[in-house]
């Protein structure tokens, strides 16, 4: 029986013919939520079975307790990733090689990140006539959207009060500072996967 299986076994191989790796499905781009698993995965020819590697932003992937390289029969390989974090976020390589020549596709991975407040602004004091800076660092993917408000109004930007937002950071400016300045600013930013927000208290003296 063992040799009769062997022969078999080198019976489908020989009907197979030598040629380069190809990708007979290619890899897709992913977009999941923080701490979930990720698996890329395609379908690939060629004979003899190539030798596969996996790549990150041009880094070679070792597996370990976060990464594991699959192969599934008949032509499967695959990359699972556990965990996944922000630092996953990237472009990954799959290339394929083996005497006769190699093939290589990439896919892209995006996390989803709930919006998050990641420092506040801090209480201020000052005097009347001074220019009020409230900064606050943000995060989010998709990148969330950001508001500011005063004791539960949102504010109306003009020249004299505005905010700007640039990459993850978010300034409110408030010029030529009054007694009607003070009270209680409120920082917050929203996207699909979550809300968050912060408070300062501003006294004008």
């Amino acid at each position: 029986m063992i040799q009769k299986s062997f022969r078999g076994h080198r019976v489908r191989k020989k009907l197979q013919e030598d040629g380069p790796p190809k990708f007979l499905e290619e890899l897709q781009d992913i977009s999941l939520v923080e701490g979930s698993a990720a698996r890329i995965e395609g379908r690939l020819g060629g004979f003899p079975d190539p030798t596969v590697t996996w790549y990150k932003d041009g880094q070679e992937i070792k597996e370990g307790p976060r990464y594991n390289i699959v192969f599934e029969e008949p032509d499967v390989c695959a990359l699972v990733i556990r965990n996944t974090t922000s630092s996953d976020v990237g472009t990954y390589t799959c290339k394929a090689y083996n005497q006769f020549g190699d093939a290589f596709d990439s896919a892209k991975i995006t996390i989803d990140v709930p919006a998050k407040i990641e420092k506040g602004p801090p209480n201020q004091s000052c005097k009347k006539g001074s220019v009020i800076t409230l900064k606050a660092v943000v995060s989010g993917n998709p990148e969330p959207m950001v508001g500011w408000a005063k004791d539960g109004d949102d504010i109306d930007e003009d020249d004299r009060v505005f905010y700007d937002i640039d990459n993850d950071v978010t300034i409110l400016t408030i010029k030529n500072a009054t007694k009607k300045d003070s009270g209680k600013y409120e920082v917050y930013v929203e996207n699909d996967h979550g809300f968050d927000h912060s408070f300062s208290r501003v006294d004008v003296k």
